[in-house]
């Protein structure tokens, strides 16, 4: 049998949009009835929009965009994914929401300041100095 993915609650990408729809909704002090009086929906689902419980459309977010006087790319997170110049990391600041790919490329992206770890026995019991010379000569 196979799973189906509807089953599995929202897709955490669309979360992270609906989140920041209603952080620059809320910063603007749009109300959610004003913001779909604008879009020609209901507030209900500008809520949904907002908890990611529906997804939203390409066109829908350009009409949103243009409401909350920002771009596409602001809600849709494009800014802040990584340039390559820092390193990945999770911030647990709004606006930052990790995405599955964005996971995947921080768990295999080796950070600039990480301290070698320890990778022998003898490491261990040194609490990793070893490891520490061998990485700086």
């Amino acid at each position: 049998m196979s799973e189906n993915l509807d089953d599995a609650g929202p897709d955490p990408i669309d979360v992270a949009v609906g989140h920041r729809i209603r952080v620059r909704r809320k910063w603007l002090g749009i109300s959610q009835s004003n913001l779909a009086d604008h879009l020609g929906v209901s507030f209900q689902q500008v809520q949904k929009y907002e908890r990611g419980a529906n997804r939203t459309s390409a066109s829908m977010l350009v009409r949103i965009a243009e409401k909350l006087e920002t771009t596409v790319g602001e809600l849709v997170g494009e800014n802040d994914r990584p340039t390559g110049d820092e390193p990945v990391r999770e911030t647990g600041r709004a606006g930052r929401c990790p995405t599955p790919g964005g996971l995947r490329q921080r768990a295999a992206t080796p950070t600039a300041h990480s301290d070698p770890q320890p990778d022998t026995v003898a490491d261990r019991r040194d609490g990793g100095a070893r490891a520490q010379a061998r990485a700086n000569p």
